[in-house]
């Protein structure tokens, strides 16, 4: 690809954007209506080929579609499946690109900076990509730099990204979406600003300080803007191909368990979770811990929202309808009627089975390649018969990523006891305790107040 062609910055770059986005929304709607219709001939080719035009795209569509791809019924299954899989892996900058776009954050004489930087990316993703370098001190750091222009592409994919979802919400309300949109919105302009990340990763840093299996990056404030996050290099190997060595029991358990901890300390602990469990976002050490990467897709909630978490698990062990309903309300789902509620619950038992199942056992027990999928697809269908439901926003990312980890979890063939783990995690909770930790956590990272 001509260098010229991955700028798509100024008017004419967001013009060239949007017709790309368009045409691509505009395919999506046309093949919606078309399923809506009963007209499923090519319905997976469909799906394909609109994996392969978000994968070459520089933006957050790619990112929509795979939230969405978790969420039960939000889209088709065949564009569910195919998005599911989804890699952020977009063609990289070349090196004169680079270097303009490295003088426009560091100034002119950014080069004396470092002793070594990489021409060649570490890694492209949707909004950025990582280059490896070396500080005149000899450090190893990574540098990750954001895609020119990248707010403007941002807000053009989001207005393409509403109207796609206009267009399904008309002709199937299982999931009414607003506020799923509204909040992967929010999330998404958050990415934009690498100050912010460079913040969450100073609260990762301390929330997991006594986990010595999971290793967080450390920010370099020097050498770091809104859209050049300069970080302490990990070194590790992708997951895929850990696993392709067909590794023993004992080190894909170490593997899961250390992923385990570095998401749930956090939230039950500190009321924060990590959104974006996806494959390219950790690596595995050589002693089978991990490196926790990329923190731009961060929430942090109230605690009592982190109490119905637990509650709703007591609930369904004790079979309890009230006691759901209630922790439901919490959520911020409105006006539910049990027979809703016995859907959503139908869900949750699904993702907290492994939570209230007090024995050594594999993530998902039971036939099904994909995480949850077929489960997903009875919900949608319980949802259409009673009428719909309205996911609040706070719900969005603690779903994604339970199914995210379900997911990994599956593919490490991890076998735990998930029930102790969870039990270790949030016996004794309490709200007041929850609050003291997350007040002193977010002070002392810079993070001045509570996600919306």
């Amino acid at each position: 690809m001509a260098e010229r062609d991955l700028d798509d910055s100024g008017l004419f770059g967001e013009f060239r954007r949007m017709v790309r986005t368009t045409g691509t929304v505009g395919g999506i709607a046309a093949r919606l209506a078309g399923n809506r219709l009963g007209i499923r001939s090519g319905g997976s080719a469909h799906a394909e080929g609109l994996k392969l035009i978000l994968g070459g795209l520089k933006g957050p569509l790619m990112k929509a579609a795979q939230l969405l791809a978790t969420i039960p019924g939000a889209l088709p299954e065949e564009y569910a499946e195919e998005l599911s899989q989804l890699q952020a892996n977009a063609p990289p900058m070349g090196w004169n690109f680079i270097r303009r776009r490295m003088s426009g954050e560091l100034g002119a004489d950014w080069q004396t900076k470092f002793r070594q930087f990489s021409r060649e990316a570490a890694s492209a993703a949707s909004l950025g990509q990582v280059h490896k370098a070396v500080l005149t001190t000899g450090e190893t750091v990574a540098c990750k730099l954001q895609y020119p222009d990248m707010t403007t592409s941002v807000e053009a994919d989001l207005k393409q990204f509403r109207m796609a979802m206009g267009v399904y919400q008309r002709m199937d309300n299982a999931i009414r979406q607003e506020d799923v949109v509204e909040e992967l919105t929010e999330r998404l302009r958050e990415e934009l600003d690498y100050t912010r990340e460079a913040a969450n990763m100073r609260l990762y840093d301390d929330m997991l300080s006594g986990r010595t299996d999971v290793t967080v990056p450390q920010p370099i404030a020097a050498l770091s803007t809104r859209r050049l996050l300069t970080m302490t290099w990990a070194d590790g190997r992708s997951l895929k191909s850990v696993l392709a060595e067909n590794p023993s029991q004992e080190i894909r358990n170490e593997i899961a368990k250390a992923l385990f901890y570095a998401w749930y300390i956090p939230l039950y602990h500190y009321g924060v979770i990590h959104g974006d469990p996806h494959m390219g976002n950790y690596t595995v050490r050589a002693d089978n811990g991990i490196n926790l990467l990329d923190f731009g897709s961060i929430r942090i909630f109230e605690p009592t929202f982190i109490k119905a978490i637990i509650d709703l698990c007591e609930a369904l062990r004790r079979k309890d309808r009230d006691m759901a309903a209630e922790a439901y309300r919490a959520w911020g789902f409105e006006n539910l009627s049990y027979e809703t509620m016995d859907v959503l619950n139908e869900w949750a038992e699904f993702l907290y089975a492994p939570a209230l199942d007090d024995r050594v056992r594999e993530i998902q027990e039971g036939p099904g390649g994909t995480f949850g999928r077929e489960i997903m697809t009875r919900v949608h269908a319980g949802l259409q018969r009673t009428g719909g439901v309205k996911p609040p926003r706070a719900f969005v990312l603690v779903d994604r990523s339970a199914i995210g980890l379900g997911s990994v979890f599956m593919r490490i063939g991890a076998r735990l006891n998930w029930c102790q783990m969870f039990r270790e995690l949030t016996d004794g909770f309490d709200v007041t305790a929850l609050a003291s930790r997350q007040t002193e956590a977010l002070e002392k990272a810079g993070i001045p107040h509570l996600t919306s």
